[in-house]
């Protein structure tokens, strides 16, 4: 079957077949299949859309272009995604605290290329970690700790791999099929085989509104549903930092310190409420309820901490990090962000924000660039809090003078204080359950 046949269907609005769907992905797989004829088929979908049925066959199909996991790590194997924020360090959190309820996480990662760095930056900020294992060692990190993070291998899903790199470049990148698809099929070449979801939604998350936000999770749901997964996806919101510290190093840090049971706040909200779902699809719990007080006990006997320092150092990493922090990187310098006047804390362009972080050396420009893990900021004050002028409202950590006035300036813009009283809205706003039904939160 011809690429162009198969973009004359798509370009009239016709529903792609099965064997239709399987050559597209063989052919983005195929370094020999032209980049112009991938990126008009990606055009013509963006316009034109995917079915349901579509949607999930083209994520199998890109799923079954490289290796397949079938993980036995002795219990329902479980993973969660995040559609990416800034100060998001639940996995560092949910993850050993399910592993203390008996869960078994494993979780492939990326590296980030954006305004900080992902969840393997944060990781390899830790001396001595090793997040490239061979697949046996991460099973049996898995099976034997519960829960393990290592990078993701270039046999993972290699049709995704390219198509995202065509969809950066040719104005497809905002498209539901193609994002769930994208995502999906990393996680079901993953072999989990319980999936939490964590769509985030506001001015520094991939959808800016509730109602694309809600139409991501239920395209990624029903994907999973349709290939076998046990799935769950909640809506939270991305229009300020989730956790108090951005930056690599500085994210770890404050992991641990919610893990030692010294910080609260909504980081550790979020991380109960995506692990109390995954406790449930896992078996290990009857209600969201349950599970929550479950994760909550874990975190009050230490029981997280102590899973968090067990991945770690099964990992190759210095887990006395877990009762001293000092011995993460640490920026050389640091300085307050002062409020210019005073007024309530009403909005935060958080996409600048991020990229205030990746100014300071926390993130990439390109793919090959190296991170400072030390640097990044605190905030200070949270949407709906009363500021003064004068007033710290974040700390900068930072190594190097020349980048520091520009990310100043970035983190400055990114802030807007109003007059009147201002009140944000929930942290969680919508579950979406196995049957794609929504519920809402607020």
């Amino acid at each position: 079957m011809a690429l162009i046949d198969i973009i004359n269907h798509k370009k009239l609005g016709l529903a792609l077949s099965t064997g239709e769907i399987q050559e597209f992905a063989a052919a983005a797989a195929d370094l020999n299949a032209p980049d112009y004829q991938l990126a008009a088929l990606l055009m013509a979908i963006r316009l034109n859309g995917m079915d349901a049925r579509e949607t999930a066959e083209l994520t199998l199909a890109m799923a079954h272009t490289g290796d397949m996991l079938s993980p036995d790590v002795g219990g329902v194997a479980a993973d969660k995604h995040s559609t990416g924020g800034v100060g998001d360090t639940t996995t560092l959190i949910l993850g050993p605290l399910v592993a203390a309820c008996g869960g078994k996480v494993l979780k492939m990662s990326g590296r980030g290329l954006g305004h900080t760095g992902g969840t393997i930056d944060k990781l390899e900020s830790i001396p001595g970690f090793q997040t490239e294992l061979p697949e046996e060692e991460f099973l049996r990190i898995t099976r034997e700790v519960g829960c393990c993070v290592v990078g993701q291998t270039g046999e993972l899903a290699p049709a995704d791999k390219r198509l995202y790199a065509l969809r950066d470049v040719t104005g497809t990148v905002d498209s539901i099929p193609l994002i769930a698809s994208s995502i999906m099929s990393k996680k079901l070449a993953g072999g989990a085989q319980a999936i939490v979801l964590d769509v985030k939604c506001g001015s520094g998350a991939l959808m800016k509104t509730r109602e694309d936000s809600l139409l991501l999770a239920r395209a990624m749901v029903d994907i999973g549903r349709r290939n076998g997964r046990r799935m769950s996806a909640l809506i939270t919101r991305m229009d300020e930092p989730l956790g108090r510290l951005v930056g690599n190093a500085l994210e770890v840090r404050e992991a641990i310190e919610i893990l030692s049971g010294h910080v609260q706040g909504p980081l550790l909200k979020v991380a109960l409420a995506l692990g109390s779902r995954m406790l449930m699809l896992s078996g290990l719990a009857d209600s969201a309820g349950q599970a929550e007080e479950a994760l909550k006990q874990a975190l009050q006997e230490g029981r997280g901490l102590l899973k968090l320092a067990q991945m770690i150092q099964a990992q190759g990493g210095d887990a006395r990090v877990c009762e001293d922090t000092g011995l993460l990187p640490q920026a050389k310098h640091q300085k307050d962000l002062l409020a210019p006047a005073s007024g309530w804390f009403s909005r935060m362009d958080t996409q600048q924000a991020g990229e205030a972080a990746r100014m300071l050396g926390a993130g990439r420009w390109q793919k090959d660039d190296v991170i400072d893990p030390a640097v990044g900021y605190m905030m200070l004050k949270r949407l709906g809090d009363r500021v003064e002028a004068g007033e710290a409202m974040a700390r900068l950590f930072y190594n190097d003078h020349t980048l520091l006035m520009q990310a100043e300036a970035a983190l400055t813009g990114s802030f807007t204080l109003s007059p009147e009283p201002f009140s944000p809205a929930p942290w969680i706003l919508a579950h979406i359950d196995q049957n794609g039904k929504e519920t809402s939160l607020t």
